[in-house]
């Protein structure tokens, strides 16, 4: 699933807890807004509570969990207004991403890329919309890490992570998300080397997934007071 180059946390006990966790979640078979239970997660893990709580506090750290006081841990249910952040804040970091691995990527990352959209084609294809939806994700990651932009590649893989909470949330156009012919053109794109092209690309694309969320303001109705206190 999700790759990470965290070398030193991956040697923690609670590492494998949070990965299996942190994919769970990516790929919706945890929804927004369930609990995640320290001693129910140990049970399942057999780990000590310490351990999950280790875990649970990286998924917090990631924006993928929230700690609320005195009822615990809860996957992250991000709002509409910070659902489009999440988009605006991609809009910015990930055309410019799609430029620089252009200009950089060797001919093992082109075959990479190529690699990861045959996987991709066989998760749309088995109809398992939860696979697709994560190799979809990681599609951005791997571009990102053939950049070899360190800071650039970490705001990605969290804006990624949270965007996958948001499409949970708000999806409401399944093909914006699973169709596979954007990423495609991206990968032809950073083979050619056309920098220009590839972050054009990238931003068209972000923008048809923005389109296919349910993420507007809708106008409040305002209901006369009268109406509100009225004695029934």
């Amino acid at each position: 699933m999700f790759k990470d180059d965290r070398s030193a946390e991956k040697q923690t006990s609670w590492w494998p807890i949070y990965v299996a966790l942190r994919d769970a979640i990516v790929s919706h078979r945890l929804a927004p807004g369930t609990k995640l239970p320290e001693d129910e997660l140990a049970s399942i893990y057999d780990v000590s509570r310490t351990v999950v709580r280790s875990a649970l506090q990286a998924l917090t750290h990631d924006r993928l969990a929230q700690l609320q006081p005195n009822r615990g841990t809860f996957i992250a249910s991000p709002t509409k207004q910070e659902a489009r952040e999440v988009f605006e804040a991609r809009l910015l970091i990930e055309p410019k991403v799609a430029s620089i691995a252009a200009e950089v990527a060797k001919k093992s990352d082109i075959s990479r890329l190529r690699k990861h959209m045959q996987a991709e084609h066989e998760a749309v294809g088995s109809g398992d919309a939860s696979d697709a939806i994560a190799a979809s994700a990681q599609f951005h990651i791997e571009i990102a890490e053939i950049a070899n932009h360190t800071a650039l590649t970490n705001f990605v893989r969290e804006l990624v992570s949270s965007s996958s909470l948001v499409v949970a949330l708000y999806w409401k156009k399944r093909e914006t998300t699973c169709e596979s012919h954007a990423h495609e053109a991206l990968v032809e794109a950073i083979a050619d080397g056309d920098g220009a092209r590839a972050a054009a690309l990238m931003k068209s694309h972000l923008k048809d997934v923005l389109s296919g969320l349910d993420v507007g303001l809708a106008a409040a109705k305002q209901e006369r007071l009268a109406d509100i206190l009225r004695v029934r």
